[in-house]
């Protein structure tokens, strides 16, 4: 019987072995990442509003913000697509990061005083203390200050007294300096008092607040 007629290949040179397996080879890799691995992959990002998404297509709410792709079976980012934004899109993301560096400066700050806070005073008494003590001090100033004014209304009427001598002519020109300096020197401590009484109130609010701010750190009777 005769042997069925069969084609045979021509002889194929190694560079020729080397492509047909390459071929395959990619061939194999297109099937292994074709719908099984879609399968195995999600998409996450984070809207405007801070509220996060999983999907396995890429979400509308985040179109235009950075979108992370996820192997669901190991959780790991696989890669990252930065959508195309929008002139109104950049510059809503500006203000965003612009608003999260305040809030980041401003924690910052807030750690910076609570930290000096409770290096200042270790207990309620030590606050009370500088307050009273911040306040004797001003009391003081205040006391100076008036003793200062005394001293120039006193100095005035001497002034005006010698003034009194040159009704028909100029006084010295020692003298018109000098009643000028008294003038400006009665002004000036006049605005001082103004401020320092004004400081009363300061000083109490500060260590108010101080107060306030240590038992909130201290609450529960040990310092952190």
């Amino acid at each position: 019987m005769p042997r069925p007629h069969m084609c045979k290949a021509p002889p194929m040179s190694i560079p020729g072995v080397v492509i047909r397996i390459s071929i395959l080879v990619g061939l194999a890799c297109c099937v292994a990442s074709g719908p099984a691995s879609a399968q195995s992959r999600m998409y996450k990002c984070v809207d405007a509003k801070g509220k996060t998404y999983y999907t396995q297509t890429p979400p509308a709410e985040c179109l235009g913000r950075d979108t992370q792709i996820i192997n669901s079976k190991s959780g790991s980012v696989v890669n990252k697509i930065e959508g195309q934004l929008t002139p109104e899109q950049q510059a809503q993301r500006e203000e965003e990061k612009k608003k999260k560096a305040e809030q980041e400066a401003q924690a910052r700050e807030e750690r910076r005083k609570n930290t000096a806070l409770l290096n200042t005073y270790s207990s309620e008494k030590d606050i009370n203390d500088a307050r009273a003590r911040a306040l004797k001090e001003n009391e003081a100033g205040i006391n100076e200050t008036e003793k200062r004014i005394a001293a120039a209304l006193k100095r005035q009427k001497e002034l005006d007294s010698e003034k009194e001598f040159y009704v028909k002519t100029a006084p010295p020109p020692k003298l018109a300096q000098d009643l000028r300096n008294n003038e400006v020197d009665m002004k000036n401590q006049r605005e001082l008092l103004e401020v320092q009484k004004k400081q009363v109130s300061t000083i109490n609010t500060k260590y108010g607040e101080d107060k306030r701010r240590f038992l909130e750190l201290t609450k529960g009777g040990s310092k952190r």
